[in-house]
């Protein structure tokens, strides 16, 4: 999929329908001219439903799409028949998609199963007919309830991906190349920055039949949680990671440094990433013989779990799934 193609991001204005009007009409046969009330109620208007779909991806079938409306219910009929029920509009979006106020950027809705469905947008209620209102002192009623009216907002459709773990580096960290040699994902891979611009997905095969699910995000650069670079519009993919593998290039001038402001990065942008479980994955272990691989693990490294891997000759990819594995199922360290 190009990465053209996947959207994140769309913003839409949405209205449910508004509720038919209760009848007002009166029984009148050839055998009772003057019957009693006999008005049904109005149809409920149709809403506005989000529905997983763990087939889609991203949100680029609503790219282009500004205004979603349902229908109207149905006004009440004679001998007491509700009206139709107005047709809802079901959106179907990836798992992993909030729904968010424009105004205030309050989270109010989120999809995480697929065919789950959450209504965003309630029909207005059908009125009640007038044979709700008949009483002892009024037995012929002439009126009836009219339908509530639909409701109109903006909303904001916002994709998080759900992954496992996550992968976070600086850009040619070698993240692109790993997913590619650990899972069957196939993301663009070259020697320059920000290759990578979507989030890319891959399944890792583990033990047993077993697996889990790795997501590369495009490359952080420091100052991406104030907008630098386009490391800020995908650190909210990493919010819905319950891991993270931190990614230093073996050759980095200093790999602690580097490290700490791609922590920094993530706490500037949500203090509450920290609180994830985390290792780190030192890459490109190619480039160093036994020796000097064998000084590298003497220096002070980051006080978490560390791997010492090459996505080019394999060293370490078997060590970095158990330790992969151990990480996502252990409580934070």
């Amino acid at each position: 999929m190009p990465s053209s193609n996947f959207v994140d991001y769309v913003k839409l204005n949405l209205k449910s329908g508004k509720g038919g009007a209760g009848s007002t009409h009166l029984l009148r046969t050839r055998g009772n001219a003057r019957g009693g009330p006999d008005g049904g109620d109005g149809g409920r208007g149709g809403h506005i439903i989000l529905k997983g779909n763990a087939q889609l991806w991203t949100l680029l079938h609503l790219k282009y799409t500004k205004h979603l409306k349902a229908s109207d219910g149905g006004s009440g009929g004679n001998n007491r028949k509700t009206g139709a029920f107005g047709t809802d509009v079901i959106i179907e979006v990836p798992v992993g998609t909030i729904v968010k106020d424009p105004d205030t950027m309050e989270q109010e809705a989120e999809v995480t199963q697929d065919g789950e469905t959450v209504i965003i947008l309630s029909g207005g209620r059908g009125g009640l007919g007038n044979d709700h209102f008949k009483s002892p002192t009024n037995q012929t009623p002439r009126y009836a309830q009219p339908g509530e009216p639909g409701l109109e907002a903006w909303k904001i459709l916002e994709l998080k991906i759900l992954a496992d773990v996550g992968l976070v580096g600086f850009p040619n960290a070698g993240k692109s190349t790993l997913l590619s040699v650990v899972s069957a994902a196939k993301p663009e891979i070259a020697d320059y920055p920000f290759t990578t611009l979507r989030p890319n997905l891959g399944i890792v095969a583990y033990h047993d039949n077993r697996s889990f699910v790795m997501a590369d995000i495009p490359g952080i650069i420091e100052g991406a949680s104030e907008g630098r670079g386009i490391g800020l519009r995908f650190l909210r993919h990493i919010e819905r990671n319950s891991a993270l593998l931190f990614m230093v290039p073996v050759n980095s001038e200093n790999i602690r440094k580097e490290y700490d402001i791609l922590l920094n990065e993530l706490e500037q942008f949500n203090p509450e990433l920290l609180d994830k479980n985390r290792l780190l994955a030192i890459t490109k272990c190619d480039l160093l013989d036994a020796e000097g691989l064998r000084k590298l693990k003497k220096r002070k490294l980051p006080n978490i779990p560390t791997v010492f891997i090459s996505a080019h000759s394999g060293l370490g990819i078997a060590e970095l799934k158990d330790a992969i594995w151990e990480t996502l199922h252990k409580p934070f360290f």
